[in-house]
């Protein structure tokens, strides 16, 4: 075999194997296409059924088809004998950067997709959370939307939520309503009972099953504190509430026990 017979062979057994890599990273480029536009389209869908941001959809599902895509020709590369480490260290970096930039709405959508697990409460519910009272109105991935009483929408992040403490006000479907009162020291203690307990008892909207009950709480620096408390159906809270401290006023005052300001005796001696 001559010279040139034997660099003509080498040169066609090159060109054979590079050709065959080129076809190799070319399939693999073809099938990453394919796959990475069947996974965003999937992640779209799925993404924009749970009412996700439109805006955010796009975005994530546009992420994942250039990640697939980045990493198909990484592949090709090193079909080529191409090192790939330097190219790798630099998207983590990239991502890394990126995972900093978004903590705060990963943090957002981690707790709303807990919140829509867990489901701490549902729309309509009556919450105290975030130093805000008020029902909810809606539950999104990134925020909560709730109005207050007195009809101010708030949105609330839903990492504040679901890091502090949610009292459901509505979740159970009977509620206590207590009323706190003082009468003077001058009253007589078991008069003030009985009068307190047939109010409790009359009270409209009060639940039949349930024990009215008085309680005597403190002898207070002015008065002697009392607590009246009956129970009645969480829609009707408000309303027992206002009727039973209107009637628990009403009762003292035609029973002829005061209920007293705060006072404080000042004693003064003079110097001679």
């Amino acid at each position: 075999m001559n010279l040139d017979q034997f660099v003509n062979d080498e040169s066609i057994a090159a060109f054979t194997a590079f050709a065959l890599r080129a076809i190799g990273a070319l399939v693999v480029l073809f099938m990453a296409w394919i796959v990475a536009a069947w996974l965003r389209s999937m992640l779209q869908s799925r993404l924009e059924k749970l009412r996700f941001d439109l805006t955010l959809t796009k975005f994530f599902a546009n992420m994942l088809r250039y990640a697939i895509l980045i990493l198909a020709l990484l592949s090709c590369l090193r079909i080529f004998g191409v090192d790939t480490t330097s190219f790798a260290a630099v998207i983590a970096a990239a991502g890394f950067a990126i995972g900093l930039a978004l903590q705060g709405t990963l943090q957002n959508f981690s707790a709303g997709v807990m919140l829509l697990a867990f489901r701490p409460f549902k729309v309509g519910d009556a919450v105290k959370v975030g130093g805000e009272l008020g029902l909810i109105n809606e539950i999104e991935l990134f925020t909560t939307r709730m109005d207050t009483f007195d009809n101010r929408r708030i949105i609330l992040p839903n990492s504040q939520i679901f890091g502090a403490t949610i009292e459901n006000i509505s979740f159970h479907p009977v509620r206590r309503v207590d009323v706190a009162v003082g009468t003077a020291y001058e009253a007589d203690i078991d008069e003030t009972r009985a009068v307190l307990e047939k109010t409790a008892e009359e009270v409209e909207g009060r639940l039949p099953d349930r024990d009215a009950q008085v309680i005597l709480s403190q002898l207070g620096g002015s008065s002697i504190d009392w607590e009246v408390r009956v129970w009645t159906e969480s829609s009707e809270f408000l309303a027992v509430k206002q009727r039973l401290t209107r009637n628990v006023k009403v009762a003292l005052d035609k029973a002829g026990i005061s209920i007293p300001y705060p006072q404080m005796d000042v004693h003064h001696s003079a110097i001679e």
